[in-house]
Parts: structure tokens; C-alpha cells; sequence
């Protein structure tokens, strides 16, 4: 029989699942073939010291990710400090690494934390909907330049093209995330955040009320707008010097020119298998692909893929206890009664 939504919860649990089942199967496949022994081995030689220098680093992306967001969600009563935002940008992203929620579920988190620090509903989720949807736009671009970079380097034989169409379905789709909230979507993202919120236990974003008019104060401040594009751009850029970094430690130096593009077009495959709870297989197979145009060997992108995760469970499991802890405590602001 179904259930209260219709059966959709146990099956997008069970997409989730065999979607994790084929992932860690993927990635298991990936490591016994290209020998995991020689992949530790290189995890070895990057030894703490690299593990650790790639977390620190990774920080400062959050820092500009955080800066992002809170120039588009403009200004509230109250007003969370940049601090705040790099709080809420740490959980959010530990959130969409590390649980099986699409790498959506990390922003609708931070919408209801935010809620709790007393920002009205309908300004937090706005301003996480426009973060998000400036954050995949610049991605598109940022991709477009790895792709750039690669044929410009006279690579990109057999992947480019693929690539490129992928990007131009991206486009569509953005364009068309665009349009239906420029036209009033409000009633459709409210009832997916009511879905969502069920799966979480809170009924909140049923009283979001004047969210499509919100939302579409972020956009009409071109300056605001500006600002978190160029702040989420820097954010991606450094994501190619983490590359750089990490393969350092791996004994692997490269140019910022081919880490840019290992990380621009990583990513976009990352992105592109969203539905893969923490793309699990899918980015280590596509770091080979990537990698293997610079001539680094497929042991070495599956050690660069290992330290990313590894700086994701480094990074994400504190934060999951953050999340929780922040939940357990009484909210520093009074909430109404309906979206308590």
C-alpha cells in the first residue's frame, strides 16, 4: 500500500540505494583493476602532511563559496555574519558528500539552519535556491574554460565533443531552471521543498510564503548578482589548484593549466551523475579519462580521487555533528509556532 506520499519515499530510497550499490561496486572494480596496492602506495608518499595540507586548502574554497552565497541571499533581519555562511556552507557541503540526498539536500539543511538563526523562511530558501543556481552557472563557465584549455593544448581528442554536448544540455536546463522561477515557479519548488522536508522531518517549507517574490529580489540586484558569480568563479578556480596540490604530494607536478582542466571538467562529470550518491565510481572513472590526457596513469587520478574523498570525509563527518548539534539546540531566535 502506498504510503502518505504515494510511494514515492521508498522509491527514491531504493533508487538511492542501487545507485550507492553501483557506485561503490564501480569504484571497487576501478581500484583491484589499476592495483590498489600501488594506489596506497601513493596515498603513503602524500602521508599526513599532504592530506592535511589539501584540507587546509580546500577551506579557503569554502571561505569564497560562503561569500557567494551571502551576496546573493542579500540582506535579512537578522543578518548572519560571513561566518555564519561559512558555517552553514561546511554542514551543506558535508550534507551533499556524504548522505544520499542527490547533492541537493545539503542546501535545504542550510535553509532551515538558517531559519533557525531567525531569517525569514521564505529569504532562506530564496536565498539558497539563487546560490545554487548561480553556483551551477558559473560551473558551466568554469568548464567551458577547462574545455578551452584542453583544445588549446591540442587535446581533448574523442572527450571534447561529448563534453560539449553535455554542456549544451546543462545550458538548456539551467536556462529552464531560470525561466520557471522568473515565471512563478514558487508553488512547484514549495511543494518539492514539502516532499523534501517530509523525508527530513520538518514541516517548515510549507509556510514559506512570498518565496517567488524573494527569489526574485535576488536576481534584480544586478551588483549582488555580480558579486557572488565572481565570488563562486574564485571558488572554482582554486579547485584547480587544489588539483595541483594534491598531485604534488602525490610526486606528480603539473601546470595550473592541465589542473584547471582535470578539475573544470571532474567536476561537470561529477555533476552530470548527480543521481549517484556522491558520484561514487563515476568521478574516479572519469579522473582516468581526464587524467590519463596528461599523461598521468590511472593509479595516479585514482590516488588524486581517494585524496579528494578522503578530504571529504575529513572535512564532512565534523560537520554532520555540527549539523546535529546545531539541531538539538534551542534556536536563538523564537520561531512561529507553524514552522516549529
Amino acid at each position: 500500500m502506498p504510503g502518505p506520499n504515494g510511494g514515492r519515499g521508498p522509491r527514491v530510497k531504493l533508487g538511492a540505494a542501487l545507485g550507492s550499490i553501483a557506485g561503490v561496486a564501480l569504484a571497487a572494480w576501478l581500484l583491484q583493476s589499476y592495483g590498489i596496492g600501488q594506489i596506497l602506495d601513493l596515498l603513503g608518499r602524500a602521508g599526513w602532511l599532504g592530506m592535511a595540507a589539501v584540507v587546509a586548502f580546500h577551506l579557503v574554497q569554502v571561505v569564497f563559496s560562503a561569500a557567494a552565497w551571502r551576496a546573493i541571499a542579500g540582506p535579512t533581519v537578522p543578518q548572519p555574519s560571513l561566518r555564519d555562511f561559512v558555517a552553514l556552507r561546511w554542514i551543506r557541503e558535508g550534507v551533499n558528500n556524504l548522505l544520499p540526498v542527490a547533492q541537493i539536500g545539503g542546501e535545504f539543511v542550510a535553509a532551515r539552519l538558517l531559519q533557525r538563526r531567525g531569517v525569514p523562511l521564505s529569504s532562506a530558501i530564496a536565498g539558497s535556491i539563487a546560490d545554487l543556481t548561480i553556483e551551477v552557472v558559473t560551473q558551466i563557465a568554469f568548464t567551458l574554460l577547462g574545455l578551452g584549455l584542453l583544445i588549446g593544448g591540442g587535446g581533448g581528442d574523442g572527450i571534447a565533443g561529448p563534453i560539449a554536448s553535455g554542456l549544451g544540455v546543462a545550458v538548456l536546463a539551467v536556462v529552464g531552471f531560470l525561466g520557471v522561477q522568473w515565471l512563478g515557479a514558487s508553488n512547484l519548488i514549495e511543494k518539492g521543498l514539502g516532499r523534501l522536508g517530509r523525508a527530513f522531518g520538518w514541516t517548515g517549507p510549507a509556510q514559506a510564503e512570498g518565496l517567488h517574490e524573494t527569489l526574485i529580489a535576488c536576481y534584480r540586484a544586478p551588483s549582488r548578482v555580480a558579486l557572488s558569480a565572481a565570488w563562486h568563479l574564485v571558488s572554482w578556480l582554486l579547485g584547480g589548484v587544489e588539483v595541483c596540490l594534491a598531485l604534488h604530494f602525490l610526486g606528480h607536478d603539473v601546470g595550473l593549466g592541465p589542473g584547471l582542466v582535470i578539475e573544470s571538467l571532474g567536476q561537470a562529470l561529477k555533476a552530470a551523475a548527480f543521481a549517484v550518491p556522491g558520484a561514487l565510481g563515476v568521478q574516479e572513472g572519469g579522473y582516468i579519462v581526464v587524467c590519463q590526457l596528461f599523461g598521468l596513469a590511472p593509479d595516479v587520478a585514482l590516488a588524486l580521487s581517494l585524496m579528494k574523498r578522503l578530504r571529504e570525509v575529513a572535512l564532512g563527518v565534523p560537520s554532520l555533528i555540527a549539523w546535529q548539534r546545531l539541531e538539538a539546540r534551542r534556536p536563538p531566535h523564537p520561531l512561529p509556532e507553524s514552522a516549529s
